[in-house]
């Protein structure tokens, strides 16, 4: 998914063993994924997405920063109930849980697997009882 803020920007799915970094979108006024040969266009992760980072993750901004102490993370949505704040976040190998937004630029990312489809289930066309009856003997 991408976040209600990038609405304004550009976007695509992720795919497997890609290289993703962490960016700010000047136009959306937000910060999410790109892939290095195209910043300009959002990659949009489904939840259930594993990203394996090249060094320990790193949140804030140029004087700031706080290392999260890991480099494995899972994409997931946090409270969706509240719709003008930012949803898209990573849980981290550790149990932290970052908001994408607050990753610091640069950061490369591959990934490792996206979650598997559903499966769509078919309506079943309505069918008559079937009534096994004995016969009497």
């Amino acid at each position: 998914m991408c976040d209600y803020s990038l609405h304004a920007v550009a976007t695509r799915p992720a795919e497997v063993a890609e290289t993703l970094v962490s960016t700010r979108f000047q136009t959306a006024g937000t910060g999410g994924f790109a892939s290095p040969n195209n910043p300009k266009v959002a990659v949009c992760l489904r939840p259930g997405t594993e990203l394996a980072f090249e060094h320990d993750v790193q949140t804030g901004g140029m004087m700031f920063r706080k290392s999260i102490g890991a480099r494995l993370a899972r994409f997931r949505q946090i409270d969706t109930d509240k719709s003008h704040q930012h949803h898209d976040a990573l849980e981290f190998s550790n149990g932290a849980i970052v908001l994408v937004t607050n990753l610091t630029t640069g950061q490369r990312a591959t990934v490792l697997q996206l979650p598997a489809n559903p499966i769509e289930q078919k309506p079943q066309a309505s069918r008559p009882a079937y009534r096994s009856e004995t016969p009497n003997v």
